[in-house]
């Protein structure tokens, strides 16, 4: 059975992965509309993960016996000044999660819940390969500055990526 405060907690991380998945599906949507169709799919896929990631505490919670209680999510933005700014929010917003889950790890070992502990330890590892991730593609735009070529070389990297298989199950 999972504990009262783990429950409540993994409750609001799934608040807190569905809105990384609608920030990155507007993110996605933003990059349509500036005809960068690869940024557009990069951010498409990672929208896709962040809803895998909420279903991963969905059925943590169900299947220790918890209470599922879903809250509203926000809009955190729908513009960006730049592609470069859009991935330098990407880059905050991962640093935010991995600091909510750094906090549930905290919480989980407070609260002697080994079962929560070793769940998150996924989460631990998602967060570092995330952050890289994401600064990667910061430092990337960063150097094509002002170039229309260089921007247009890294969109087509983007567009590359594919969800992986499973990520829709939270695997």
């Amino acid at each position: 059975m999972i504990g009262q405060r783990i429950d409540q907690a993994f409750n609001e991380q799934i608040k807190h992965e569905l809105e990384s998945a609608y920030l990155y599906l507007a993110m996605s949507g933003y990059f349509l509309e500036q005809s960068l169709d690869g940024m557009a799919q990069w951010m498409r896929v990672q929208s896709q993960e962040e809803l895998a990631h909420a279903m991963r505490f969905f059925d943590h919670i169900s299947e220790r016996g918890g209470s599922i209680a879903l809250a509203p999510i926000d809009l955190l933005a729908r513009t960006w000044d730049s592609p470069l700014a859009a991935f330098e929010a990407a880059y905050e917003h991962e640093r935010f999660i991995t600091g909510k889950i750094h906090g549930l790890v905290d919480l989980a070992r407070e609260e002697r819940d080994h079962a929560a502990e070793i769940f998150l330890q996924w989460f631990v590892s998602e967060q570092v390969e995330e952050e890289a991730s994401a600064s990667k593609i910061v430092d990337l735009l960063k150097r094509v500055g002002d170039s229309p070529q260089g921007l247009i070389l890294a969109d087509r990297e983007l567009g590359t990526r594919r969800a992986a298989s499973g990520a829709a199950e939270g695997e």
